[in-house]
């Protein structure tokens, strides 16, 4: 029921919350900013003995006159926030015998979109029966656990860290046992094939209070594939896209339910006391994803059609959605990951009497894949070009621009343009294209029969070059253009020294951007580089993953090479 004429234009759509408490004996009402109904529910149009229509629009003053009604407190939890509770006392519509009734009242603030927009109060009559009162303290209880959901579930970008967080989230406010069950993803590892006519899901989430954690354990933890009959209730719950409740008492519930229906698995669970169960469907985009299964055990009630499938299903929609955002962030970081593996690997030696040795760290498994890339392109006359680039921004059009900037490059490459040459081609051709993420560009050009280096760079980090038996190792200061795809240019080429068994190291900005530190002082360090004993590239690279990868922040490509001679 939906307080369309009277309510204020701006005031949330009250739908939803209307198949939450709509069918609650205790009675429920809403009200806007200024403290008019815009929804009463059933129990509460016959708690006031009118009907909701006569209410909406109006104030509760207007409405029961007779009724004593704090509201003061009420907007005290309008400004701040925080619920109360206050006793209201008087006489409504309804015929009593009594001279003054009295009702328990909790207000809620109601806010949409980190906007409020009023009041939800639940009240019920404090001498109304036992159930009702729990009822009431479950309705509460129910809308405080909503409120919670949303910064306790889809903290990560974790397919399993989601179902988890839903799984412990809803124990044991709503359920002894839970667990969340997936359909396993088509683009993820290959799993044994399910028999005919058998539902096959993949355990993600599995909680329970402490009492029955031990005992629950050797039916399967998170990972565990799970099979179910076409008669199962997750099979129909998830072919009919809604809850279904099983009332276990007995043991034949049991049977059905569960993947293994044989006699001593269906015992094991009445040895724990399981009796009652409800299953909701995991669905976002009219696609399902999985389900949650509650289950109740020993004192607890059982689960019953109205709040508690509401809710439990209110929650599964909001998991539904991390987990959804979560399937996407793992399939884009799979293919940008798989785009760029293919994209970095070993770079061909340019000639016989030339080493190289490459290296390329993520910044860590929940970060996305950055546009590192590096490549070794041989020059005629003994002449060879290396290249580091680093595009702004992570994730799969990232990688896909470093596949264009890396092809164009070797493209220009074979003109046998001195480095700054290249830049500038390359940044026009940028400009040309539709790429729209600019990139730093190290060009290093050896000449192993000259002993020299030509440099040029388009705001990347200047490289390093390793002298054998010097105290220390040069950072080469080079005049530093803008980035590509800016449409500057303005490159210049710079002659370095770089005679056979010179080491040129050439990384990214993820190997010496701090937090907090300046830039130069960070690459002042790389001056403390050296060849370990034995003079290997390879070991070079490890003493590099030892000093700098822990405290890196971004991702880290590192190429280095060394000229045997001419």
């Amino acid at each position: 029921m939906q307080a369309e004429e009277h309510a204020d234009p701006s005031y949330a759509d009250v739908t939803a919350l209307d198949t939450l408490i709509g069918s609650s004996p205790a009675g429920v009402a809403v009200f806007d900013t200024e403290l008019r109904y815009v929804y009463v529910n059933p129990a509460l149009e016959r708690l006031n003995g009118m009907p909701a229509a006569a209410h909406l629009g109006r104030r509760v003053g207007e409405v029961l006159p007779d009724m004593n009604v704090r509201t003061d407190i009420m907007r005290q939890v309008l400004a701040d926030g925080r619920p109360r509770e206050m006793t209201t006392s008087g006489q409504t519509w309804v015929d009593s015998v009594i001279e003054r009734r009295y009702w328990r009242v909790a207000l809620h603030r109601f806010e949409e979109d980190g906007a409020v927009r009023g009041l939800i109060a639940l009240a019920q009559e404090v001498t109304g029966t036992e159930s009702e009162r729990e009822e009431l303290r479950r309705a509460r209880s129910y809308l405080t656990l909503l409120d919670k959901a949303t910064v306790s579930i889809g903290t990560t970008l974790d397919v399993e860290t989601t179902c988890q967080e839903l799984a412990d989230f809803v124990v044991p406010e709503m359920a002894d046992v839970a667990v969340v069950e997936l359909i396993p993803d088509a683009d993820g590892p290959v799993r044994r094939a399910s028999p005919p006519g058998v539902l096959r899901l993949r355990r993600a989430g599995v909680a329970s209070v402490p009492e029955l954690t031990d005992e629950l354990s050797r039916f399967g933890g998170p990972g565990t594939d799970v099979d179910y009959q076409e008669d199962a209730a997750v099979t129909r719950c998830l072919a009919a896209d809604g809850p279904v409740i099983e009332n276990l008492v007995g043991g034949e519930g049991l049977n059905r339910n569960r993947s293994g229906p044989s006699p001593e698995r269906a015992a094991a669970y009445r040895a724990l006391g399981l009796h009652s169960a409800v299953v909701v469907p995991l669905t976002t985009r009219g696609r399902p994803l999985g389900a949650l299964s509650l289950v109740r055990a020993g004192d607890s009630p059982p689960f019953t059609e109205g709040l508690d499938v509401v809710v439990a299903r209110t929650l599964a929609g909001r998991a539904a959605v991390d987990v959804d955002h979560a399937h996407r962030y793992t399939h884009e970081h799979r293919v940008a990951r798989e785009l760029q593996r293919s994209l970095l690997a070993e770079p061909r030696v340019p000639n016989p009497g030339i080493e190289i040795a490459s290296l390329y760290l993520p910044a860590g498994e929940g970060a996305l894949v950055g546009g590192d890339w590096f490549d070794a392109i041989p020059l005629r006359g003994g002449r060879h070009l290396k290249v580091m680039g680093d595009v702004m921004g992570h994730g799969v059009d990232a990688a896909v621009a470093m596949s264009n900037y890396r092809s164009m490059l070797r493209v220009m490459a074979d003109d046998e343009h001195p480095p700054h040459r290249i830049l500038e081609r390359l940044d026009r051709a940028i400009g040309q294209s539709d790429l729209d993420r600019a990139a730093t560009c190290l060009i290093a050009v050896v000449d192993r029969k000259e002993g020299t280096c030509e440099v040029a760079s388009a705001g990347h980090p200047p490289p390093v070059f390793i002298d054998p038996g010097a105290p220390e190792a040069r950072v080469a200061r080079v005049p530093v253009g803008p980035p590509l795809g800016t449409g500057f240019g303005g490159y210049r080429t710079t002659v370095l020294p770089c005679a056979p068994g010179t080491v040129l190291f050439m990384y990214t900005d993820g190997l010496v951007e701090r937090r907090g530190e300046d830039i130069d002082v960070s690459i002042e360090r790389l001056r403390q580089l050296k060849l370990p004993p034995g003079g290997r590239l390879e070991d070079l690279l490890a003493e590099v993953v030892d000093r700098f990868a822990d405290a890196a922040e971004d991702d880290i490509a590192v190429l280095v090479s060394r000229s045997r001679g001419y």
